[in-house]
């Protein structure tokens, strides 16, 4: 489908950020003032000064943020626009330059103000905006580094984002995959999209059909992508060395202020929960009637003909319903995505595949999507929008320095929509309960247990290149191989399987993925709280919301009475998917 034959009320209007019109202007006015805290080079010993500095800092990140999210964001819309792509890099630059002139701030702070002095500043009444911002500082003092190193890493960073975008454009303009037949024997294109449509597919040769035509793509690729992965890995094993970190999973731990523990920790759960894994494989071997359980087995329905297959609308009304539990003010918020133009809906020529919610702080958040009647796509829908009122509620409750919450956080709101959405539909009897614990237990299959392999591999990855200086495609599909064995056993564990990781693109956002499972482990708690109306619960949770990232990310999810430094949540979200897979069974015999 072209964007064009798409009715207006299924696309999203970026007015909200900056009319188009206004792009080149806006660019135009904030180059010509891209040096301006120049002026307060030097002088930031004068606490005054330091404080203009700071206001002058946030509102030119305002403005360039505007006009980064919306080229990105129009970029996204058709990625084969040569226009967009120009637009896109423009601002990147610009960004890099503004970096470099900025980049005096942190060191001249570190220099001219003691652990004690930014502390102290931090409580004062004229700098509560940038509280957090110089408590952090004086955490991290003994990380940065001195003026003119840390320019040259700011203008390197500006090479360094250059391996995910080049894997942006491969993924989702480049890729070419091997035409399809689907279940009416028709032959059709493959695009993300249609592959997730493919592969829940009942008719198994459907399926065998769109993964062998999607991995074969990325096989055939494999050592171009494994080039730009490896230089994903060598930045990150550059700025990990430059900051004094041991590894890069400490440097980005630490830059959330996340102890390496709840990544170990995480990894350490899983393993004790791979045997309810391995029965919840079995069980679905044995509903789906195959010899062997092969990889594209794993997404289809063990119960047939009860997905959940809704127009978008009605996919919608289905969400409100679902999160009414949250009150009257986030239905109306919910209400307002849908009516005011803040979701593009559907899949179009060229458009970015996957779904994400994005926005910036003068904005109200957006939504896209690439909706499909699936019920994976109805869960999608309440996924990203917890993503957008979370952004929401923290843009309206914080300045913008304390706005802007950590990834640590960032996938909770999301998870907790999906929980409290299967947790209605449960409840409610809407869909067959069958289809619905599975449903369940496939979403811990995928967002808890996938998502640590994942996590996994990452860290084998970084592993690699900071033992032994790199890693090569050969040896990136060999570990991806073994820790499939680990997960779902040999027998699903194929040959085209190992290449999977080269169609992850999470990879290029090092150690985001394990967020996802801490985000189910956390979502778990909370849903249950809110569903059950636990006193304080709908409370606490809507302060966690609004807190955006005013404090550390584990203080502020203990505000929604979840502590991730006990085993207590960890727990909790394992014996959840441990009863669901139990009851599946039992229910199906």
């Amino acid at each position: 489908m072209k964007r064009e034959q798409v009715q207006p009320r299924y696309k999203w209007n970026l007015d909200s950020i900056l009319p188009e019109c206004d792009w080149e202007k806006t660019f135009l006015d904030l180059s010509e003032k891209k040096d301006a805290l120049l002026k307060y080079q030097k002088k930031l010993s004068d606490k005054g000064v330091l404080l203009d500095c700071l206001k002058e800092e946030s509102a030119q990140s305002i403005v360039l943020e505007n006009l980064y999210v919306f080229a990105k964001m129009k970029q996204d819309e058709d990625t084969a626009l040569s226009a967009s792509q120009s637009r896109v890099g423009r601002i990147r630059n610009l960004a890099a330059e503004i970096s470099t002139y900025s980049s005096f701030i942190t060191p001249e702070i570190l220099s001219s103000y003691s652990e004690k002095e930014l502390n102290e500043l931090a409580s004062l009444e004229a700098f509560s905006d940038y509280s957090y911002v110089l408590t952090e500082l004086a955490r991290n003092r003994k990380r940065y580094l001195s003026d003119k190193e840390e320019r040259i890493l700011a203008r390197v960073s500006q090479v360094a984002g250059g391996y995910q975008n080049a894997f942006t454009m491969f993924d989702n303009a480049d890729v070419k995959f091997k035409d399809v037949k689907n279940e009416k024997g028709k032959t059709v294109s493959l695009t993300h999209g249609v592959y997730s449509e493919l592969l829940m597919s009942a008719d198994r040769n459907v399926r065998k059909g769109a993964y062998e035509s999607m991995f074969g793509a990325y096989k055939d690729m494999i050592n171009t992508i494994g080039a730009l992965y490896l230089g994903n890995l060598e930045k990150d094993e550059f700025f990990a060395f430059f900051r004094g970190y041991k590894t890069a999973l400490e440097m980005y731990m630490d830059g959330e202020n996340v102890s390496v523990a709840a990544y170990e920790n995480l990894i350490a759960s899983v393993d004790g929960s791979l045997p309810d894994l391995k029965k919840y494989l079995a069980f679905r071997k044995k509903a789906l009637g195959v010899e062997s359980l092969t990889m594209y087995d794993l997404h289809v329905p063990i119960v047939k003909n009860a997905d959940i297959r809704l127009e978008y609308e009605e996919a919608f009304d289905l969400v409100i319903r679902a999160l009414s539990c949250l009150g009257d003010d986030y239905v109306a918020l919910l209400k307002k995505a849908r009516d005011e133009g803040w979701i593009d809906v559907f899949e179009t020529e060229n458009k970015r595949s996957g779904a994400y919610s994005w926005g910036t702080y003068t904005s109200h958040p957006y939504v896209l999507l690439n909706y499909k009647k699936t019920t994976h796509d109805v869960f999608t829908i309440a996924h990203e929008l917890g993503h957008a009122i979370h952004s929401y509620k923290s843009n309206a409750a914080q300045p913008f320095p304390k706005a802007g919450y950590e990834i640590f956080v960032a996938e909770i709101a999301s998870t907790v929509n999906e929980m409290l959405l299967i947790r209605y539909l449960l409840k409610e009897g809407k869909a067959d309960r069958g289809f619905l614990l599975s449903y369940l237990a496939d979403m811990f299959r995928t967002t808890f247990f996938r998502q640590t392999m994942f996590a996994e591999f990452e860290k084998a990855a970084h592993g690699k290149v900071e033992t032994e200086g790199t890693v090569t495609p050969e040896e990136l599909c060999e570990i991806y191989s073994d820790l499939n064995v680990k997960y779902y056993g040999a027998e699903p564990t194929d040959e085209l399987i190992r290449y999977e990781w080269a169609r992850i693109p999470h990879f290029y956002t090092s150690y985001y993925v394990y967020k996802y499972a801490t985000g189910i482990v956390s979502a778990a708690a909370i849903s249950q709280d809110i569903f059950e109306g636990k006193e304080g619960a709908l409370e606490g949770y809507m302060r966690f919301l609004s807190l955006g990232g005013s404090k550390p990310p584990l203080e502020i999810l203990k505000e929604a009475g979840v502590d991730l430094t006990t085993s207590e949540p960890f727990e909790k979200a394992t014996g959840l998917f441990g009863e669901a897979v139990s009851e599946l069974i039992a229910y199906e015999k």
